[in-house]
């Protein structure tokens, strides 16, 4: 080829401009020399051993010498030149033609390559073209040669044998080369010359495109041959020419000129040769010859009866006529193939009638050959489905093969008699195979419902049972002369099938027997082809074991790779069996519903479970085995790995077939290798691509595309495979351990100790490809969603707990992949926007799981290098793997060093992924429709959405589809029909609509989805990689960038919202980081050692001016700068009013980050060293502002400048929706009340101004609304106390409310809002109080139950009331000038709930819950419950009720003095104390809760001791005595005591002042054990370092009692200080418990002792003002205080004696001794100072000590 290629000067015809140069160029041309070798070479007669060989060079070098010899300027080589038509005379005298046809055109690999075909096209129009004289006496030889066979054939003599053929060989090779025409180049163009001008650019394909007025010479030329050849042809010659013209009729255009060649030849003649039908070579004389030959054999046709017709001698057509007629049908084939227009015309012609003919003449007796090509052109015809309709008809009409079987007919007719009983006696099957394409293309053109409706059952049946029994199912059995033809015959069969079981869908009415009349009598019509074809292979039919011992026989052919004959049938039957299959598996889930919803009596099994089945042959289950090996051969046959690929795909859904399937594919080792080999070699196919529009299905194209459909298929499979249970198939391909645990597998590269080459290095190789070049992986761009799912395959691996150990450590060790490819990051490709999008996400949710892995793992170094990679913003040198580092690498960090100076700053990687993310999304424009109704489609559309395998709701477009056409097809009428067209075209639209929208629907899951992956690695960064690795002032920086970023894409216009709940979501966790980080940052300074003062003190006061290391706080908040924070700020507000109304979740994540954002300004927790109140007041006045309330003061000017806006949608929130986004809301307006509250005192500021929250919520009713929801909230809390309570929701909501509503009455205004609502009257109204569940003794005492989740009912009750009762405490200390208001409505509280309130002080119970209850209850009481609230209720009460209210107010004083004898330190403390002690868990916090709870009582109650005193008696001289002069308590508890007594008075008698002596002593000794415990904490905290670390130990578990030991140092000390400083708090409010107990106690004592000692009249003297003594006074105040006797006291205690006076006095001088008075003193030294009334309690001390004196004296 390359020889001819150089002797080819053809193209300076072309005159293009650098033609010159060229001939000056070519050695042709300018090398004499070289011309002459060759020359003479080529003139030697010695012969080579292929004289073909040989022909063809002298053919194409005499070709050269013409082509040259017409060229201008070439005479100096005119004596070579003239030598041309001799040597052309050689070549043709040594057969060249038959040569090329032969050896060159016949050889297989010919049609592969374009310069081939292209070459010998020049060489053969060269000829034709140059040597016009050469051909014409070609010619005149073989006409010569036809006159002297004809005379020899009369004369009866043999024809001579030396007769030569070149004109016929000429044609022969012409016909050859031009018959197939894999490129679609049509070469054959350049021999028809249009007559008449064709509107087409391609007419002139072979010439450039460019539109000629004139047809060049050469084009006239070559059509000239090919009209002057048929004219006056002789006999000789007639089949080869019409060979040659069926050569160059092959292709569309060459048809339609071939067609009015052979229509004008036969018009011009008709006139002249009337009874000749014009020249032989025309459709008139062709088709008059075949009319007359059926006129001829039709009268020759014996009667149906006589049983030996076939046998009568077949006259009529000769041997030469049959091959003239085969000849002459081929070629009507070929042009009725490739062009409609002739089909359509031939077959419309009145005269000729084709169809007609050829089905008569089917109904002849003439040989099979010729019936087979008659079927042949019938086949071309049916192409039309306008012909194919009627030409059904005329099947069944012609009973070709017979449908119908007549009564008195005893022999069967029609082709299967022909296949049974000619044809297998021949071993030849022409026919049949004909038959079987006839079927195949008219199937295809259109499909006939009601075939032989009349005569028979109509339907396609009887064609299907022949096919299917007679043909398909006894292929194997019959003899075959050519071995080639029994795959010949499997291949069409299963055409057949394959296109009826592809067309078939199946629909419910398939499935119901429905009724025909025929005759007069119902008979069961057939069902659909397709549904016999689902129904055989859905059992173990022969059909099927045919099907599958087919399959098996093919892979075993093909692993002999060797040639046989057949192979390519043998291929394409095989692909057709898989479809089959395929076919199956896709429609069998559709049939079964069907089947089981009808009531046919049918059993089918799964396609699924019949390929289990054990193969006869082999006695194996080796089925699916056989149909993976086909994957072996997907380089020679990609098909049939491309379906074997599918079919395994399918099956792999199954979860328990996975484990059998392993267990065979594993089964035999050699099958096993060779299986895994398959798979990989599939994986590894370099040729495949990715067509994005895969319209273009050309040869190699579709190859590729094929091969990459392969590798989607197979990855498919092993991601469903992963998913399911190991062993599965997956686990297998990709290398992992099947016999032992998968977690042990030792994953190594291909090679390392024998380890096979795997599916999982395959995928890697992919996704490797081009990581060593700048642009990155290859697959990204080349095939997008092959490296999607490669991708997905490697998370799968990670993320399942089996594989993940291994995986992890094959890809950090051996590949160091996740590096590589994150490099990358992110890949943005704007036409595969899905695809590199679901790339991205599991890529990134790969890298998150790497990074917790190996944070857990505390592999530093690899944490480092990917948290660098991701976060770094400085342009470094990259990090190499090894060190090493190629020549760019060096270019690399060398233009790295020079940015370096610059310090030019790159955008971090982490933030370039999110901007890669496009929030933006195009919505397809709505439908405008004519003709349908929107609303109907748009619940159409709805009605086909489907899931597809992503989860995803898309809408089915097939289905879709089908639905509406069926719509259309059922419309009637005229009308309609001309509307067709147009509702096509609707169709058409709305489909266009679907996908466009299934697209939108698809990228939005994209973007989600990559959005989801990169919050997940953004919270692993955060979260769980070690956080010393990012530097605490570079965290913030980065955390603000990415808040900063991702909110600015959110909040832009186009946005989409979908993407809102996601982005919430990584602003609430972006905003937790940020608050803790920032708040580590605050809590640095003090890890400095400072001398002298407390260090925590300079945190405290913002006066830094003193302290060292001051410098780095006070330029600004965090180290990212108020600035920042409040642009954060900003733009969480912003978001929060983009949510509008709806996206109350998305508001929910807004509103947790508001609150952490919030919680940046709020000071720490900090320790109470009761030093900070050594400062004057002044002092503190006068101190600059701090940090935090700088901070905070900014962050309520932002928040105040949103105005309304932001407050109605927070306050909508809470007040209704979703329980959590109710829950946030109220914190978030609790926060901010509360800030705005501090505002209000700090800065002063004007009156109009303050609180602006507090103002819109009472103002806008919302406050009114939270209040009255109470009453709902009463009977869903009710339910909550059933011993199973249904969801903890509403409880949680309740306490947020409650808690916001005792926020706001922390304020004076509030409290006042909260009371003209009715707050507390609402809480008196509620039930729920009164279900006060009872308390379950032994559980308390005995065993306790672990806790679990659900509290138990008494701990909910807890929860419910507590809330309210400290409202009402907070109620009562904000209302100053309302005081007596609110004082009234609790006691009303009180009173509607007092059965309750009475059960709580009578309970015995001492868990730190019911002594919680008893502090806030005694706090109201002492507030409440006092004789002077009464005149502010009701004026107009009756005597009645007066009484009964007094007697509720008189049952609670009791009540709460009784209280004193149980905690005014009585042996019950002990008791529970050792109780406590041997109970688990937080013990600790606990003890610490228990006896801030007691303390809190007894203060309660003394403080309402002193308020009944206080209010009670105006003067000294009528004071109310509260405490019976006996001090035998405290003597009775110091002294020896009986172990039997539990409490000295029961708390309905009046309790001695014994109690207040004995508090009062317990008070100063607990003050000192507090406050040494309190000074030693502050040592410690401010020593943390050096503490022991047992110690550390047991501070950090009363803080988390579970996993001490495996966190870091640091950490530990983090927890101990905090646990230190909730311990120093808990001991300064113990402190103040203890001094504030001591000085009432003090003060109660001093006016008992007054009282008794200087006014009292002992009851030997009957004074009736002895009264004034008792206690509780009950009547109007407006009586004086004795006049009414007390009815409640028992006689015995309300009488003083002389004696009992005076053993007061002894025994008071006794207990008040030296040493307590001087502890007292000392109390005052150390703490009073401080905190409380300065030198009140040496006033007392003195006062009480003054009075035991006087009264001694």
């Amino acid at each position: 080829m390359a020889l001819l290629y150089c002797f080819d000067v053809s193209f300076l015809e072309q005159g293009t401009e650098d033609r010159e140069d060229l001939m000056h160029r070519l050695p042709l041309l300018a090398e004499r020399q070289y011309i002459a070798t060759i020359h003479t070479r080529l003139q030697e007669s010695q012969p080579w051993k292929l004289p073909g060989l040989q022909a063809t060079v002298r053919l194409a070098w005499a070709l050269a010498l013409r082509g040259i010899s017409q060229l201008s300027d070439v005479t100096a080589l005119a004596e070579f030149t003239e030598a041309d038509e001799a040597m052309a005379e050689l070549a043709v005298a040594d057969n060249v033609f038959l040569f090329l046809t032969e050896s060159v055109v016949g050889s297989e690999n010919f049609y592969q390559e374009e310069f081939y075909i292209r070459k010998i096209h020049n060489l053969v129009t060269d000829f034709l073209a140059l040597m016009p004289m050469k051909v014409k006496q070609l010619r005149n030889r073989a006409d010569e040669d036809a006159r002297m066979i004809h005379m020899s054939i009369q004369m009866g003599n043999d024809p001579p044998i030396s007769l030569r053929r070149d004109l016929e060989h000429l044609m022969l090779l012409i016909a050859e080369l031009y018959r197939k025409d894999p490129f679609n180049l049509e070469l054959a163009l350049e021999y028809w010359c249009p007559s008449e001008p064709v509107q087409t650019s391609t007419i002139m394909g072979s010439y450039l495109g460019v539109a000629h007025q004139r047809p060049p010479q050469r084009q006239v030329v070559l059509s000239k041959f090919v009209r002057q050849m048929g004219d006056l042809l002789p006999s000789t010659i007639y089949i080869p020419y019409l060979k040659m013209l069926r050569g160059l009729a092959s292709g569309p255009q060459c048809a339609h000129y071939c067609f009015s060649l052979l229509k004008v030849n036969g018009s011009s003649h008709a006139e002249n040769i009337q009874g000749a039908g014009g020249s032989p070579v025309s459709w008139e004389h062709f088709f008059h010859s075949l009319m007359l030959y059926h006129e001829h054999l039709r009268k020759d046709l014996p009667s149906a009866d006589s049983v030996q017709y076939r046998h009568l001698p077949l006259r009529g057509i000769t041997q030469k006529e049959q091959d003239g007629l085969i000849a002459f049908l081929q070629l009507t084939t070929v042009i009725v193939n490739w062009s409609e227009n002739a089909r359509l015309a031939l077959c419309e012609h009145p005269q000729w009638t084709p169809v007609v003919v050829i089905l008569g003449l089917l109904q002849c007796s003439i040989p099979p050959i010729l019936k087979a090509e008659l079927l042949e052109t019938l086949t071309a015809f049916g192409k039309s489905p306008e012909i194919a309709a009627s030409l059904w008809q005329s099947l069944e009409y012609t009973q070709i093969l017979q449908t119908v079987r007549s009564p008195g007919q005893r022999q069967a007719i029609g082709i299967e008699v022909e296949l049974n009983e000619i044809e297998s006696r021949c071993e030849e099957y022409p026919l049949t195979r004909a038959f079987c394409r006839l079927i195949s293309t008219l199937v295809e053109s259109s499909f006939p419902s009601n075939l032989g409706a009349g005569l028979r059952p109509p339907g396609f049946d009887p064609y299907l049972q022949f096919l299917r029994d007679a043909v398909f199912l006894r292929f194997r059995t019959r003899a075959y002369r050519r071995a080639a033809e029994k795959w010949e015959v499997a291949e069409v069969v299963l055409e057949v099938l394959y296109k009826l079981l592809r067309d078939y869908e199946p629909q419910l009415e398939d499935f119901v027997d429905q009724y025909v009349e025929l005759q007069g009598e119902e008979i069961i019509a057939y069902k659909p082809p397709g549904f016999n074809l689902m129904y055989h292979l859905l059992n173990e039919s022969p059909m099927l074991e045919l099907s599958l011992s087919l399959l098996e026989e093919g892979v075993k052919q093909l692993d002999t790779y060797a040639p046989f004959p057949g192979k390519k049938h043998l291929e394409k039957a095989v692909q057709y069996c898989l479809a089959l299959l395929n076919l199956t598996l896709q429609k069998e889930n559709l049939f079964m519903d069907l089947l089981r919803e009808s009531h046919l009596s049918l059993i089918v099994t799964p396609l699924e479970q019949l390929l289990q089945g054990i193969n006869p042959r082999t006695k194996k289950a080796d089925h699916v085995v056989n149909i993976a090996r086909y994957l072996y051969h997907g380089n020679s046959n990609p098909e049939l790995a491309f379906e074997s690929a599918k079919i395994l795909c399918c099956i792999s859904y199954n979860s328990n077939i996975q484990i059998k399937l392993v267990g065979d594919f594993t089964h035999d080792q050699s099958i096993s290798q060779k299986l895994m080999a398959g798979f990989v070699e599939c994986l590894d196919n370099e040729d495949a691509e990715e067509l994005i529009n895969p319209d273009e299905e050309l040869g190699p194209e579709k190859r590729a595309r094929i091969h990459h459909e392969t590798r989607i298929h197979i990855l498919n499979l092993l991601i469903t495979s992963l998913e399911c249970s190991p062993p599965s198939l997956a686990l297998y391909l990709l290398g992992y351990e099947l016999k032992k645990p998968v977690s042990t597998t030792n994953l190594q590269d291909p090679g390392v100790l024998g380890c096979p080459r795997t599916c999982l290095h395959a995928i890697l190789n992919i996704l490797e490809k081009g990581t060593e070049t700048r642009n990155g992986p290859t697959a990204v761009q080349e095939s997008p969603h092959l490296a999607e799912l490669c991708y997905q395959v490697i998370y799968q691996l990670c993320a399942c707990s089996d594989t993940s150990g291994p995986t992890m450590r094959y890809l950090r060790t051996s590949q160091d992949f996740l590096f590589t490819q994150l490099q990358y990051l992110p890949f943005s490709i704007k036409e595969h926007e899905i695809s590199t999008l679901n790339q991205m996400s599991w890529l990134m949710k790969t890298a998150a799981i790497e990074m917790r892995v190996t944070s857990l793992n505390r592999q530093r170094s690899h944490t480092q290098r990917l948290l660098h990679l991701l976060l770094d913003d400085m342009p470094v040198k990259p990090y190499l793997a090894d060190g090493e580092g190629g020549m760019e690498d060096e270019s690399r960090s060398v233009s790295g060093f020079l940015h370096f100076d610059t310090a030019s700053k790159v955008r971090r990687k982490i933030l370039s992924i999110l901007d890669s993310i496009d929030f933006s999304q195009d919505i397809p424009e709505p439908l405008q429709l004519d003709f349908f109704d929107r609303v109907q489609i748009e619940q159409v559309i709805a009605n086909c959405e489907h899931k597809n395998a992503r989860g995803q709701v898309v809408c089915n477009v097939k289905y879709l589809h089908r639905v509406l056409v069926a719509e259309v097809n059922a419309l009637q009428g005229m009308a309609a029909i001309g509307q067709r067209p147009l509702l096509m075209e609707e169709i058409n639209t709305i489909l266009q609509y679907v996908v466009e929208r299934n697209k939108l629907l698809q990228c939005l899951h994209a973007k989600r989805h990559a959005l989801e992956s990169w919050r997940q690695l953004v919270e692993i960064i955060l979260t769980a990689c070690p956080q010393d690795l990012i530097q605490a002032e570079d965290r913030q920086l980065i955390i603000r960038d990415l808040l900063q970023d991702v909110h600015d894409k959110i909040l832009d216009d186009d946005a989409a919202q979908e993407l809102m709940p996601v982005v919430a979501g990584a602003v609430f966790t972006l905003t937790a980081h940020l608050s803790q980080s920032v708040k580590t940052e605050q809590k640095q300074p003090l890890a400095l050692p400072m001398t002298g003062q407390s260090q925590y003190v300079l945190m405290l006061d913002g006066s830094f001016t003193s302290s060292p290391g001051s410098e780095s706080i006070s330029m600004g908040f965090a180290s990212i700068g108020d600035s920042s924070l409040h642009i954060i700020l900003k733009k969480l507000l912003d978001f929060i009013l983009k949510t509008g109304g709806g996206f109350q979740r998305v508001r929910t994540h807004l509103y947790g980050s508001l609150l952490y954002y919030l919680q940046i300004a709020q000071r720490p927790d900090e320790p109470d060293t009761l030093e900070a109140a050594k400062k004057t007041m002044w002092e503190r006045l006068t101190a600059p502002e701090d940090v935090f309330s700088k901070l905070q003061r900014e962050n309520m000017a932002i928040i105040e400048s949103y105005g309304a806006a932001l407050m109605e949608v927070v306050c909508r929130d809470a007040c209704d929706g979703h329980e959590i986004g109710r829950m946030l809301a109220l914190a978030l307006l609790d926060r901010i009340v509360s800030v705005d509250k501090q505002q209000q005192w700090l800065g002063g500021g004007s009156v109009d101004k303050q609180q602006q929250w507090l103002l819109y919520l009472s103002n806008s009713g919302y406050l009114k609304v939270l209040v009255d929801s109470s009453a709902d909230d009463d009977l869903t809390l009710q339910s909550l106390l059933t011993p199973q309570p249904p969801l903890l929701k509403a409880l949680y909501t309740y306490e947020s409310k409650m808690a916001f509503l005792t926020r706001v009455a922390k304020s004076q205004q509030g409290a006042l809002e909260l009371l003209r609502s009715g707050v507390i009257v609402r809480l008196a109204q509620c039930q729920v109080y009164d279900m006060r569940p009872e308390t379950d003794h032994q559980g308390m005492y005995g065993m306790r139950d672990p806790p679990v989740f659900i509290p138990a009912p008494v701990e909910r009750y807890r929860q419910i009331l507590l809330p309210a009762l400290q409202l009402c405490q907070v109620i009562l200390t904000s209302s100053m000038a309302q005081h007596l208001q609110a004082a009234g409505q609790v006691l009303q509280f009180l009173i509607s709930h007092s059965d309750t309130i009475q059960a709580i002080l009578r309970c015995q119970d001492v868990s730190v819950g019911s002594l919680q209850e008893l502090a806030s209850l005694t706090g109201i009481i002492s507030k409440a419950a006092l004789p002077g609230v009464l005149s502010e209720l009701d004026i107009d009460v009756n005597e009645g009720t007066q009484m009964e209210l007094q007697g509720h107010i008189g049952r609670f004083q009791r009540q709460c003095l009784g209280l004193l004898s149980r905690f005014g330190g009585s042996d019950r403390l002990r008791q529970f104390k050792l109780q406590d002690d041997n109970s688990g868990g937080d013990r600790v916090n606990k003890r610490d809760e228990t006896e801030l709870a007691m303390q809190q009582i007894c203060a309660n109650v003394m403080e309402y001791c002193e308020s009944l005193m206080l209010q009670s008696a105006p003067s000294f001289q009528h004071a109310v005595c509260l405490f019976t002069p006996s001090l035998s308590e405290s003597t009775n508890r110091d002294g020896p005591r009986q172990d039997t007594q539990t409490s000295v008075v029961p708390y309905w008698h009046l309790p001695g002042l014994g109690i207040i002596v004995y508090l009062l002593k317990q008070s100063t000794s607990d003050f000192f054990s507090y406050y040494d415990s309190h000074r030693q904490s502050v040592n410690k905290l401010q020593n943390v370092e050096q503490l022991p670390p047992d110690e550390i130990k047991e501070l950090c578990q009363s803080v988390m009692p579970a996993g001490v030991d495996k966190i870091s140092t640091s950490q530990k000390y983090v927890l101990a200080r905090r646990r230190l400083v909730k311990l120093i708090n808990n001991r300064a409010k113990l402190l103040s418990l203890c001094s504030y107990i001591i000085e009432t106690c003090l003060f109660i004592l001093w006016r008992h002792l007054e009282h008794y000692l200087l006014h009292c009249t002992p009851t030997d003297s009957q004074d009736p003002l002895l009264s004034s003594r008792v206690s509780f006074k009950k009547g109007r105040l407006q009586d004086s205080f004795g006049s009414e006797p007390n009815l409640d006291f028992s006689s015995g205690l309300n009488r003083v004696s002389q004696h009992d006076i005076e053993q007061l006095q002894i025994e008071a001088t006794n207990s008040f001794g030296e040493s307590l008075q001087k502890k007292l003193l000392d109390i005052e030294g150390l703490y009073s100072k401080v905190r409380s009334r300065y030198t009140f309690i040496q006033a007392l001390v003195r006062r009480i000590r003054g009075l035991l004196r006087i009264s001694r004296t």
